[in-house]
Protein backbone atom coordinates (compact mmCIF):
# COMPACT_ATOMS: atom_id res chain seq x y z
CA UNK A 1 0.00 0.00 0.00
CA UNK A 2 1.37 3.19 -1.44
CA UNK A 3 0.42 6.22 0.91
CA UNK A 4 1.94 10.04 -0.18
CA UNK A 5 2.30 12.77 2.12
CA UNK A 6 2.50 16.24 1.16
CA UNK A 7 6.04 18.16 2.46
CA UNK A 8 6.50 20.12 5.46
CA UNK A 9 9.12 21.34 8.15
CA UNK A 10 7.76 18.29 10.29
CA UNK A 11 7.21 15.88 7.42
CA UNK A 12 9.32 12.96 9.96
CA UNK A 13 6.44 13.05 12.39
CA UNK A 14 3.78 12.17 9.28
CA UNK A 15 5.82 9.27 7.79
CA UNK A 16 6.99 7.60 10.93
CA UNK A 17 3.06 7.86 12.45
CA UNK A 18 2.03 6.25 9.20
CA UNK A 19 4.99 3.90 8.42
CA UNK A 20 4.18 2.48 12.17
CA UNK A 21 0.71 1.42 11.92
CA UNK A 22 1.42 -1.50 9.61
CA UNK A 23 4.23 -3.28 8.34
CA UNK A 24 4.62 -2.69 4.54
CA UNK A 25 3.16 0.96 4.02
CA UNK A 26 5.45 2.59 1.34
CA UNK A 27 6.19 6.21 1.47
CA UNK A 28 5.51 8.57 -1.03
CA UNK A 29 7.35 12.28 -0.42
CA UNK A 30 5.13 14.73 -2.31
CA UNK A 31 7.82 17.63 -2.29
CA UNK A 32 6.23 20.49 -3.89
CA UNK A 33 9.52 21.64 -5.28
CA UNK A 34 10.32 18.43 -6.93
CA UNK A 35 7.00 16.44 -7.65
CA UNK A 36 4.36 16.47 -10.09
CA UNK A 37 0.60 16.27 -9.11
CA UNK A 38 0.53 12.83 -11.36
CA UNK A 39 3.53 11.61 -9.37
CA UNK A 40 -0.05 10.32 -6.86
CA UNK A 41 -1.47 8.66 -9.54
CA UNK A 42 0.30 5.20 -7.87
CA UNK A 43 -1.05 6.23 -4.14
CA UNK A 44 -3.58 4.61 -2.16
CA UNK A 45 -4.09 7.49 0.06
CA UNK A 46 -2.93 10.81 0.51
CA UNK A 47 -1.91 12.81 3.56
CA UNK A 48 -1.97 16.68 3.70
CA UNK A 49 0.19 17.93 6.11
CA UNK A 50 0.44 21.12 8.23
CA UNK A 51 3.13 23.77 7.58
CA UNK A 52 2.39 27.41 5.73
CA UNK A 53 -0.43 29.48 5.91
CA UNK A 54 -2.90 29.12 2.87
CA UNK A 55 -1.87 32.39 0.74
CA UNK A 56 -5.34 34.49 0.99
CA UNK A 57 -5.48 34.91 -2.60
CA UNK A 58 -6.70 31.40 -2.85
CA UNK A 59 -9.93 32.08 -1.42
CA UNK A 60 -10.42 35.06 -2.60
CA UNK A 61 -9.05 37.37 0.00
CA UNK A 62 -5.82 39.19 -0.98
CA UNK A 63 -6.55 41.95 1.58
CA UNK A 64 -5.85 39.32 4.99
CA UNK A 65 -2.34 38.48 3.63
CA UNK A 66 -1.11 40.97 6.18
CA UNK A 67 -2.05 39.10 8.61
CA UNK A 68 -0.35 35.75 7.68
CA UNK A 69 3.10 34.78 8.60
CA UNK A 70 6.01 36.36 5.88
CA UNK A 71 8.20 33.97 6.27
CA UNK A 72 5.94 31.19 6.69
CA UNK A 73 3.64 31.19 3.30
CA UNK A 74 4.35 29.67 -0.16
CA UNK A 75 1.91 29.94 -3.33
CA UNK A 76 3.81 27.35 -4.82
CA UNK A 77 2.90 24.81 -2.58
CA UNK A 78 -0.55 26.22 -2.51
CA UNK A 79 -0.72 25.81 -6.52
CA UNK A 80 1.00 22.06 -6.21
CA UNK A 81 -1.53 20.75 -3.66
CA UNK A 82 -4.39 22.45 -5.79
CA UNK A 83 -3.39 20.02 -8.66
CA UNK A 84 -2.97 16.86 -5.99
CA UNK A 85 -6.27 17.85 -4.90
CA UNK A 86 -8.08 17.72 -8.54
CA UNK A 87 -6.68 14.41 -9.01
CA UNK A 88 -7.28 13.15 -5.76
CA UNK A 89 -11.47 14.42 -6.48
CA UNK A 90 -10.94 12.93 -10.00
CA UNK A 91 -9.61 9.95 -9.08
CA UNK A 92 -11.66 9.42 -5.20
CA UNK A 93 -8.49 8.61 -3.61
CA UNK A 94 -8.97 8.65 0.38
CA UNK A 95 -7.33 11.91 2.10
CA UNK A 96 -6.77 12.97 5.59
CA UNK A 97 -6.36 16.39 5.76
CA UNK A 98 -3.80 17.72 9.11
CA UNK A 99 -3.61 21.15 10.47
CA UNK A 100 -3.23 23.16 7.37
CA UNK A 101 -4.39 20.10 5.33
CA UNK A 102 -7.84 21.16 6.72
CA UNK A 103 -7.73 24.53 6.32
CA UNK A 104 -6.34 23.92 2.10
CA UNK A 105 -8.89 21.48 1.39
CA UNK A 106 -11.68 23.24 2.83
CA UNK A 107 -10.26 26.32 0.47
CA UNK A 108 -10.30 23.86 -2.19
CA UNK A 109 -13.88 23.43 -2.27
CA UNK A 110 -15.33 26.69 -2.08
CA UNK A 111 -14.46 27.17 1.40
CA UNK A 112 -12.80 30.41 2.89
CA UNK A 113 -10.18 31.11 6.35
CA UNK A 114 -10.17 33.19 9.29
CA UNK A 115 -6.20 34.92 8.66
CA UNK A 116 -5.34 34.95 12.59
CA UNK A 117 -7.43 33.32 15.37
CA UNK A 118 -6.73 35.95 18.21
CA UNK A 119 -7.23 38.92 16.26
CA UNK A 120 -10.68 37.42 15.51
CA UNK A 121 -11.42 37.16 19.14
CA UNK A 122 -10.68 33.16 19.02
CA UNK A 123 -7.69 32.58 21.37
CA UNK A 124 -6.18 29.42 23.56
CA UNK A 125 -5.56 27.76 19.74
CA UNK A 126 -1.33 28.63 18.98
CA UNK A 127 1.44 27.34 20.47
CA UNK A 128 2.73 27.71 24.11
CA UNK A 129 5.98 30.29 24.76
CA UNK A 130 7.61 27.51 24.86
CA UNK A 131 6.76 26.03 21.59
CA UNK A 132 4.84 23.28 22.70
CA UNK A 133 1.27 22.05 22.06
CA UNK A 134 -1.28 23.60 23.52
CA UNK A 135 -4.39 21.73 24.87
CA UNK A 136 -8.35 22.14 24.79
CA UNK A 137 -11.53 20.39 24.98
CA UNK A 138 -13.72 20.00 21.40
CA UNK A 139 -17.22 18.54 21.17
CA UNK A 140 -18.20 16.11 18.45
CA UNK A 141 -21.86 16.29 16.37
CA UNK A 142 -23.45 13.16 17.53
CA UNK A 143 -24.91 12.88 14.38
CA UNK A 144 -21.36 12.66 12.49
CA UNK A 145 -19.57 10.59 10.68
CA UNK A 146 -16.45 11.41 12.96
CA UNK A 147 -18.78 10.51 16.28
CA UNK A 148 -19.37 7.20 14.18
CA UNK A 149 -15.42 6.32 13.70
CA UNK A 150 -15.08 7.45 17.32
CA UNK A 151 -17.86 7.27 19.55
CA UNK A 152 -16.47 9.89 22.10
CA UNK A 153 -18.76 13.38 21.71
CA UNK A 154 -16.46 15.33 24.08
CA UNK A 155 -12.15 14.95 23.90
CA UNK A 156 -8.83 16.50 24.67
CA UNK A 157 -6.96 17.19 21.92
CA UNK A 158 -3.67 19.32 21.16
CA UNK A 159 -3.37 22.68 19.09
CA UNK A 160 -0.57 24.63 16.81
CA UNK A 161 -2.59 26.65 14.91
CA UNK A 162 -2.91 30.76 13.86
CA UNK A 163 -5.79 30.10 11.23
CA UNK A 164 -8.55 27.97 11.18
CA UNK A 165 -12.18 27.31 8.20
CA UNK A 166 -14.21 30.02 8.52
CA UNK A 167 -16.89 29.05 5.36
CA UNK A 168 -17.33 26.30 4.58
CA UNK A 169 -16.41 24.70 1.29
CA UNK A 170 -19.27 22.85 -0.72
CA UNK A 171 -20.31 19.69 0.28
CA UNK A 172 -18.60 19.86 3.49
CA UNK A 173 -19.99 20.48 6.92
CA UNK A 174 -18.03 20.71 10.12
CA UNK A 175 -18.42 17.86 12.60
CA UNK A 176 -16.73 19.21 15.39
CA UNK A 177 -15.94 22.70 17.21
CA UNK A 178 -13.99 23.57 20.27
CA UNK A 179 -15.43 25.83 22.80
CA UNK A 180 -15.32 28.95 21.20
CA UNK A 181 -16.55 27.78 18.36
CA UNK A 182 -13.75 27.31 16.37
CA UNK A 183 -13.61 24.70 13.51
CA UNK A 184 -11.93 21.86 14.83
CA UNK A 185 -12.78 18.73 12.15
CA UNK A 186 -14.60 18.28 8.60
CA UNK A 187 -15.97 15.91 6.64
CA UNK A 188 -18.11 15.28 3.76
CA UNK A 189 -21.76 16.44 3.83
CA UNK A 190 -22.71 12.97 2.52
CA UNK A 191 -19.82 10.39 3.51
CA UNK A 192 -20.81 7.77 1.50
CA UNK A 193 -20.46 9.66 -1.81
CA UNK A 194 -16.74 10.12 -3.57
CA UNK A 195 -13.94 8.69 -1.78
CA UNK A 196 -12.71 8.67 2.29
CA UNK A 197 -12.43 11.87 3.13
CA UNK A 198 -12.10 13.56 7.11
CA UNK A 199 -10.12 16.95 7.88
CA UNK A 200 -8.57 17.40 11.71
CA UNK A 201 -7.62 20.71 12.91
CA UNK A 202 -5.27 18.81 15.72
CA UNK A 203 -2.30 16.82 14.99
CA UNK A 204 -3.30 13.44 15.56
CA UNK A 205 0.73 12.30 14.66
CA UNK A 206 2.12 14.41 18.02
CA UNK A 207 -0.77 13.72 20.18
CA UNK A 208 -0.96 12.12 23.48
CA UNK A 209 -2.64 9.89 24.15
CA UNK A 210 -1.43 7.20 21.50
CA UNK A 211 -4.62 5.11 22.19
CA UNK A 212 -7.16 7.86 21.72
CA UNK A 213 -9.63 7.23 19.19
CA UNK A 214 -8.46 10.98 17.38
CA UNK A 215 -5.13 9.16 16.89
CA UNK A 216 -5.41 5.32 16.76
CA UNK A 217 -9.12 5.29 15.15
CA UNK A 218 -8.46 8.38 12.87
CA UNK A 219 -5.17 6.40 11.44
CA UNK A 220 -6.84 3.33 11.06
CA UNK A 221 -10.09 4.62 9.18
CA UNK A 222 -8.01 6.34 6.76
CA UNK A 223 -5.62 3.28 6.32
CA UNK A 224 -8.35 0.81 5.94
CA UNK A 225 -9.99 3.09 3.33
CA UNK A 226 -6.72 3.06 1.69
CA UNK A 227 -6.65 -0.62 1.50
CA UNK A 228 -9.97 -0.71 0.23
CA UNK A 229 -9.10 1.72 -2.66
CA UNK A 230 -5.83 -0.49 -3.51
CA UNK A 231 -8.36 -3.39 -3.65
CA UNK A 232 -10.54 -1.71 -6.06
CA UNK A 233 -7.67 -0.68 -8.05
Amino acid sequence: MIIGITDCSKYENYRIWIESAMPGIEIQKLDFHESQAEDISGCHGILLSGGEDVHPSMYNKPEYLSYCYPDDISLRRDEFEWKVMQEVVRKEIPVLGICRGLQFINVFFGGSLIPDLTTWGKFNHSKLPDNTDRYHSLSIDPSSYLYGLTGIQSAIINSNHHQSADRIGKDLVVSAIAADGTVEAIEKKFPEQGGWLLLVQWHPERMSPKDSPLVSTIRSSFLNAAENYKLKS
